[in-house]
């Protein structure tokens, strides 16, 4: 597995074809003037990007039922894996409500258990086959 995430010849928006290597498993944070391009970096580069290969690998059938994104205007990417975006909004009063509701992260965490989870019986212990 790679150890950064690099980006090569980033267009999106107002990036001006700009090169970049990010550590991964490392909390990044993007800082800057209004219009420096930190979003157009982080959500419409990289998320746009891991969203678009993550929903290209699942099965026609699941496909249908997600929203696929556009390729972003960049040469090439390196590292990527799968991308959630956390958007900024006030916190449902619902008691019910966890983080994986609120954030909206719940259905593709369903998404991707169904994907790749392997069931295991809760009487033996054992992945049920």
């Amino acid at each position: 597995m790679q150890h950064q995430l690099s980006i090569r010849g980033a267009r999106e928006h107002n990036l001006a074809n700009i090169d970049v290597d990010l550590p991964r498993d490392r909390l990044i944070v993007f800082t800057g003037l209004s219009g420096s391009g930190k979003s157009s970096l982080a959500f419409d580069t990289i998320y746009a990007e891991g969203q678009r290969r993550y929903v290209e690998s699942l099965s026609a059938y699941a496909r249908q039922f997600l929203e696929m994104m556009q390729k972003p205007d960049v040469d090439h990417i390196e590292g990527l894996s799968p991308a959630i975006s956390i958007e900024q909004k006030t916190t449902s009063r619902n008691p019910r409500s966890t983080v994986g509701t609120v954030t909206e992260i719940y259905d593709y965490m369903r998404l991707l258990f169904a994907r790749v989870g392997i069931p295991y019986s809760p009487a033996t212990g054992l992945p049920i086959e």
